[in-house]
């Protein structure tokens, strides 16, 4: 299962976009969307949504979480386990 949480809003193909680039990695994947209405690069918003929301989803779900002021930037991204 991957989950996902975002500032993408839901008015323009990016998350569409990000599904099918998942998709077309593992077909038969679940996704589940957490909320892409996050208010634009408010990274505190994303985390305190991350953290009441990731206790009721399955032990290995994958989050993927983009809240970010620089998207497209140098900046790496961070896994945790």
């Amino acid at each position: 299962m991957i989950a996902l949480l975002t500032d993408f809003g839901t008015y323009d193909p990016y998350v569409g976009i990000v599904k099918a680039v998942i998709y077309s990695v593992e077909k038969d994947v679940e996704i589940v969307d957490i909320t892409h209405n996050i208010e634009p690069f408010n990274i505190l918003k994303g985390a305190f949504y991350l953290s009441v929301s990731y206790e009721y989803f399955p032990r290995e779900t994958v989050f993927m979480c983009v809240v970010d002021p620089g998207v497209g930037s140098s900046r790496l991204p961070i896994a945790c386990k």
